[in-house]
């Protein structure tokens, strides 16, 4: 078709509506020209109030109209070649229908919008009321991170400090064991606390033994956290072992420096050894015989001491002895006063002693005695002691200067001996001259009185001869 006729057809079309609109005494521009206004108070028919009982879903709803453009009936045409009455009566009958149908679409709409606001007023009170009480129950909701022994877990709580929270969850703490924050800290969502448990160590540190208490679950972190120095040390217990609630015993031994002087030469090692024994094995120095150190080997080294080495080689020896004799005296009243006679000659004894001979590092010591016997037992002497009153005078002797005498013999000395030892006191008795006039002993050994007394009874036997030099001084 050409873009001429399409013009005139469409001229056409538009001629005869208006005049159909003219034949039917229809203003086809007044305000009556599409029937009842649309909008006006009535345009929906009379209003209905709905109560709050009524079925809203029970009723049935009418099927909705469809619009002009979506009837699956195409709207007449008119002809062209009818006449101007006919095409004017199809058309402003199918108007009327169209103006109708919108009415009856627009009141269910408008039934429908007021039914759904009465049922949504009472639901939103009620989630006004929830949103704000669930406003306050996750305001006072706290995610926590806690960690009890290294064992974390994250939990949600009401709680308002540490101590409420461990509460909470059945944690007992006691004074040895580490809570962080402190208890009684305030809570605050996203906080993490941490709870180790304290565990008891006997540690016996270079033997000093000690009551500990570590946070630590294993065996070197105990050491980190004790200040232990275990470089080169040794350990009873191995450091990644676990340390329980119970806690442990552990012996550490830190390495030491040691000097040793043996054979002269000094020897300097590190050491973690118990014992000097056991260090001295480690310097690759052995004991033979009597070899010994200069401290107990069964004791601890200490860092920074010195160990003496002492090489020993010793013999025994046997010694005898004397034994003394002892004297034992009897009081004679034959026997003039001064008088001492031996009745029985005292005789020594003997015993054999067992010496030890010790040489250390080549010095001799002193002999030790280590064991002794009796050989042979000691004779008491028995001596008899005169009581007897002595003469003092001898006829034939007295007024004689027997001072003068005794001053040429001896000197005037009682105990005087002369160079052979065969004479001796104030007149130079021999043994056996003085014993045949009734001495004891020997002369020098008696006193002054009883030596004059024994020199005048000589004199009365031999006169001044027994004196041949000191005779004339009578």
């Amino acid at each position: 078709m050409s873009n001429s006729q399409g013009s005139h057809r469409a001229a056409r079309g538009g001629s005869g509506r208006r005049a159909a609109g003219r034949a039917s005494g229809l203003d086809t521009h007044g305000p009556d020209a599409y029937g009842p206004d649309l909008y006006g108070p009535d345009a929906y028919g009379p209003l209905e109030t709905l109560s709050y009982g009524a079925p809203l879903y029970g009723a049935p709803l009418a099927p909705e109209p469809q619009l002009p453009r979506q009837s699956s009936v195409a709207a007449p045409v008119a002809d062209p070649g009818a006449g101007p009455g006919r095409g004017a009566g199809v058309e402003a009958a199918s108007g009327a229908d169209r103006r109708g149908g919108a009415r009856r679409a627009a009141r269910r709409r408008e039934g429908e919008r007021s039914g759904t606001f009465r049922r949504l007023v009472p639901q939103a009170l009620v989630v006004a009321f929830l949103a704000g009480g669930t406003s306050a129950f996750i305001a006072n909701d706290k995610a926590i991170r806690l960690s009890v022994d290294g064992v974390p877990r994250t939990m949600h709580t009401f709680a308002d400090d540490v101590d409420e929270l461990l509460a909470d969850q059945g944690v007992t703490v006691g004074e040895h064991d580490l809570v962080a924050p402190a208890p009684g800290e305030a809570l605050a969502s996203g906080d993490e606390i941490v709870v180790h448990y304290g565990r008891p160590v006997t540690l016996t540190l270079d033997g000093q033994r000690r009551q500990l208490w570590t946070t630590a679950r294993t065996v070197d972190g105990a050491l980190r956290q004790l200040g232990v120095r275990a470089e080169g040390a040794f350990l009873s217990t191995s450091r990644a072992s676990a340390i329980g609630r119970s806690g442990l015993a552990l012996d550490v031994r830190t390495e030491r420096s040691v000097t040793f002087m043996a054979d002269g030469r000094e020897r300097t090692i590190r050491t973690n050894a118990a014992t000097v024994g056991e260090a001295l094995g480690e310097a690759g120095i052995s004991l033979r015989g009597q070899d010994t150190t200069s401290v107990p080997s069964g004791t601890f080294p200490r860092d920074g001491q010195t160990i003496t080495v002492m090489r020993i080689s010793g013999t025994k020896e046997v010694r005898e002895e004397p034994i003394p004799f002892t004297v034992e005296r009897t009081r004679d009243p034959t026997l003039l006063k001064g008088t001492e006679v031996v009745a029985q000659a005292g005789r020594q004894g003997a015993r054999r002693v067992t010496y030890a001979l010790r040489t250390v590092n080549g010095v001799k010591q002193k002999p030790r005695k280590i064991a002794e016997e009796i050989a042979r037992e000691p004779v008491t002497q028995r001596v008899k002691v005169g009581t007897k009153a002595m003469p003092t005078a001898v006829a034939g002797a007295d007024g004689l200067n027997w001072s003068g005498l005794a001053h040429c013999e001896s000197g005037g000395r009682p105990g005087a001996v002369d160079p052979t030892g065969n004479y001796g006191g104030l007149y130079q008795f021999d043994t056996q001259t003085w014993q045949s006039l009734g001495g004891s002993g020997r002369a020098q050994e008696a006193s002054a009185s009883e030596q004059t007394f024994r020199a005048k009874k000589l004199y009365v036997q031999r006169g001044s001869s027994p004196w041949p030099h000191c005779g004339s001084r009578l």
